[in-house]
């Protein structure tokens, strides 16, 4: 870990473990916003961690940003830290100077006209709560004033807001873009991949801590075999998805949209680890982990709602699956090994 990587870890982690708590949380899911929270995430430029600095930002690498990702992950923090770290980097990429305030994704379907945006996105993270968002039409990033939106609320499972947001022809700010077009889709599912693997490691440790502290037959349940067993499975799919993750994001910055394969993979490896990883952490938290006055669901909840979104894993195996097909029997092996 690098200079800069050390100064970001200290200070998400530092500010989130001290700032996220249960009642927090469960403000958050009964629809209040944590604003104060959300000014010092933005004190602390965590939103821009990957602006550069002759734009206001840290001027870090998707390596470096991989970190505030999946401390957003673990402390599953009710914000939209990950989007907006997101948007802040489209807007950068585009030359555009990132607003203050909280910034989400648009991803959907939009006709930019004589500087005005029309169209609809649904399951918006936070459209409520933000004064901007952020969307890509054809090749041109738009940065979309939301105070005159019309935005039907929603929610996921984990009772974040996924809102649908109609725009007719609002006056926007864009420019042109070195993206490709499927930048929202491919870029997304970095982001979640690494909240996910983020929660996937708050869910090994809060599940050895616990099997240490449950006494069962006069010692404690992490002492049986069966669940030794159980503990070295989930947090091997965590470890796991640290290291996918940690390999995608590196990919990202030496070939930018060219580590497509490696974002794919990283999203289909923390979907399927998902399923197995919650599974067993709510085994062995028994039936305390089902109830909403325990913390656990916070971070499984959370898991079953991100990896349906930007390409659920199934879906990114299809898109590999057609393109290993496509390039032919002779080029499986070498595409394979030069990664």
């Amino acid at each position: 870990m690098n200079e800069l990587q050390t100064i970001l870890s200290d200070s998400v982690n530092g500010l989130l473990s001290d700032r996220v708590n249960k009642a927090l949380i469960q403000k958050a899911e009964e629809g209040v916003f944590p604003s104060a929270l959300w000014n010092e995430v933005e004190a602390n430029g965590l939103t821009r961690v990957l602006v550069p600095e002759d734009q206001g930002g840290a001027g870090a690498t998707w390596a470096d940003a991989a970190i505030v990702l999946k401390a957003a992950g673990e402390h599953v923090a009710p914000l939209p830290l990950a989007e907006a770290i997101l948007a802040n980097w489209f807007l950068a990429e585009a030359g555009l100077e990132a607003p203050e305030g909280v910034t989400t994704l648009l991803d959907g379907n939009f006709v930019l006209q004589g500087g005005k945006l029309s169209g609809e996105a649904k399951r918006v993270p936070w459209g409520r709560d933000a004064a901007h968002g952020v969307a890509l039409v054809k090749g041109e990033i738009v940065l979309v004033p939301l105070a005159g939106a019309k935005i039907a609320p929603g929610l996921n499972v984990a009772r974040e807001p996924r809102d649908h947001v109609v725009l007719n022809e609002v006056a926007v700010k864009s420019a042109k873009a070195a993206l490709p077009n499927e930048a929202m889709q491919l870029y997304g599912a970095l982001i979640r991949a690494c909240q996910m693997a983020g929660a996937l490691s708050y869910l090994s440790a809060q599940s050895v801590a616990y099997a240490n502290e449950r006494t069962q037959f006069g010692k404690p349940i992490g002492k049986f075999q069966a669940i030794q067993q159980q503990l070295a499975v989930l947090s091997t799919q965590a470890a796991a998805c640290g290291v996918i993750t940690d390999f995608a994001c590196a990919q990202v910055v030496k070939r930018g949209a060219e580590a497509a394969f490696e974002i794919a993979a990283a999203k289909i490896r923390v979907d399927d680890a998902s399923s197995i990883a919650t599974s067993i952490a709510h085994q062995v938290h028994g039936a305390i982990g089902f109830t909403y006055e325990h913390g656990l669901h916070f971070a499984t909840r959370r898991l079953w709602s991100w990896r349906a979104e930007f390409g659920s894993g199934t879906e990114w195996a299809k898109r590999l699956g057609r393109e290993t097909i496509k390039g032919g029997a002779d080029a499986l092996w070498p595409h394979v090994t030069a990664r």
